[in-house]
């Protein structure tokens, strides 16, 4: 029994690497014609087709680990009815392969698929993301997050601090900063706008051409406004690289654990994370979804095929994977607009997926 397992092992190792394969080439195509498109549309930035073509090949983990979970049901759709379909999964069946030892044979698999995803998912593709941002940086100038930039709030002292920072350069230099300092009643006490600012390494930030704007008097008097231009200043914060960073990508191309340190500074600041949270939980349970594929795929190897019919299973598993990943987003987003608990949001399509993978098996083996 152990060699068939690892026969059929093989085999669903195979295709699934075959669909990862094909999947990739084909978002490689995709990418590459936009990004070749994008040289020609900007001459000046220097922008060449094999520049185009590192930023694409950058992007390769990102999609693994997005495309891994609806290979590893479509693969594993394929072997299970390709060994129905010859009669295959019916001689492992009479030869003691029990519906459970069967479960936990495929289950083994998406474990490992799952471990992978991880791995990807979280060390992986948010590095060489970050890298190909800060490539593709390197002719456009600089990261930033649509019009406004990055926005974060932190407490000094009792106090409240906004900051703004509208770009960051792959040097790690921060442009067009704007710093709204409150005072304890929550009147906007100072304003400080800087072109440039760097890094240290004790915790402060290196403010070059800085405009500072002192507002005093009190709320029922006349506000006087000071203003005076300084070359340099230091900020002391508590806001680091990876939270800029962290601020002006997207959350779905951070990692968990970035996204736990970032949803753990907006709580401490008394800012709402929900979104945040649910791309942190949705990173958790992710991996998991390659158990649900592989339960998904178990009940086709119990089917009874005609010639022809694996490519309408294929095509099946295909749209089922596809309405899985749908609805995964669709509730992401419904957990946020309805301030759902994080993880109950990110977590109900894998249930409910499961449940129906588990009845259709149920129902395929102990009722028919």
């Amino acid at each position: 029994m152990r060699t068939a397992q690892a026969y059929v092992h093989r085999q669903i190792y195979l295709a699934v690497l075959f669909v990862t394969i094909g999947f990739l080439a084909l978002f490689f195509f995709f990418d590459a014609i936009n990004e070749i498109s994008f040289t020609s549309r900007n001459p000046v930035l220097q922008y060449t087709i094999v520049n185009a073509l590192s930023y694409v090949a950058m992007l390769i983990p990102g999609h693994i680990y997005e495309l891994l979970p609806i290979a590893v049901l479509i693969g594993t759709i394929f072997v299970m009815a390709s060994m129905a379909q010859s009669s295959e999964f019916t001689i492992l069946r009479t030869s003691g392969l029990s519906p459970g030892r069967a479960l936990r044979s495929l289950l083994w698999i998406g474990a490992l698929f799952g471990v992978l995803t991880f791995v990807i998912g979280d060390y992986v593709a948010p590095r060489t993301e970050k890298f190909a941002q800060n490539y593709k940086a390197r002719f456009e100038g600089s990261i930033t997050s649509g019009r406004t930039g990055a926005w974060m709030k932190e407490s000094v002292g009792g106090n409240d601090r906004i900051v703004n920072v509208q770009q960051l350069t792959p040097t790690a230099e921060m442009r067009n900063l704007r710093i709204f300092n409150f005072d304890g009643n929550g009147a906007l006490s100072d304003i400080v706008k800087a072109e440039t600012g760097t890094f240290g390494q004790d915790g402060n930030w290196h403010l070059q051409k800085v405009q500072h704007t002192v507002l005093t008097g009190a709320a029922e008097e006349q506000l006087r406004i000071k203003r005076e231009q300084v070359p340099s200043l230091y900020l002391q914060t508590e806001i680091s690289q990876s939270m800029v960073a962290s601020a002006l990508l997207e959350a779905d191309r951070m990692s968990a654990v970035e996204l736990y340190q970032y949803v753990s500074h907006l709580k401490s600041n008394n800012q709402s994370a929900q979104n945040y949270e649910i791309q942190f939980w949705r990173k958790v349970f992710y991996p998991l979804s390659c158990l649900v594929m592989v339960i998904l795929a178990l009940p086709f190897a119990y089917l009874h095929f005609r010639s022809g019919n694996i490519t309408s299973a294929v095509f099946g598993g295909v749209v089922i994977g596809i309405s899985f990943f749908l609805l995964n987003n669709v509730f992401g987003y419904i957990g946020n607009l309805n301030g759902w608990v994080p993880w109950i949001a990110a977590a109900i399509p894998s249930v409910i997926y499961t449940f129906i993978s588990l009845g259709a098996f149920v129902w395929l083996v102990l009722k028919r």
